[in-house]
């Protein structure tokens, strides 16, 4: 096989649909779009309209709410400090803090904190510092013997 006789699959494209272009295209004059009407016309914007009949969206109960300054934490759970602990990425011996983990490459960036929680196991005795923590996290490092501590974030608010 050669470079000029590769071809795409049988039906994999489609020409272009070169709309108004003549009456010998198909789609001349009109383009397809039928005689007047706003459908017809540029800048349409129809969407959700049903034509006067209270629209889906609007039938449908309003739910919930966003808060707007909420608080988003990279989320770091014990089984996968354990697992960097064992292949040596993270020092046990010191101290464990965020700048550890992202520098370790186990959390890409803290956002407005690091969050441990409890899924896995810790095996070995480390100290944590972050700045939130599950409560079963919390026990789960003192039981493994070591102590996982709560610092206030970073940024000052």
């Amino acid at each position: 096989m050669k470079l000029n006789e590769l071809r795409d699959n049988p039906g994999a494209t489609k020409p272009r649909k070169r709309v108004g272009r003549g009456p010998g295209s198909g789609t001349g004059k009109m383009g397809g779009r039928g005689i007047k009407g706003q459908k017809s016309r540029s800048g349409v914007a129809i969407k959700g309209f049903e034509g006067g009949q209270m629209p889906l969206y609007q039938r449908l109960p309003k739910r919930g709410f966003n808060k707007p300054n909420r608080k988003a934490y990279a989320v770091v759970n014990l089984g996968l400090i354990q697992k960097f602990i064992d292949a040596k990425k993270i020092d046990a011996s010191a101290a464990i803090t965020e700048d550890v983990l992202i520098s370790s490459g186990l959390v890409r960036r803290k956002l407005d904190g690091i969050r441990v929680l409890s899924k896995g196991e810790l095996t070995v005795k480390a100290n944590i510092e972050v700045t939130g923590a599950s409560k079963s996290a919390v026990e789960a490092v003192a039981k493994a013997g070591g102590s996982l501590t709560i610092t206030a974030p970073a940024a000052a608010e």
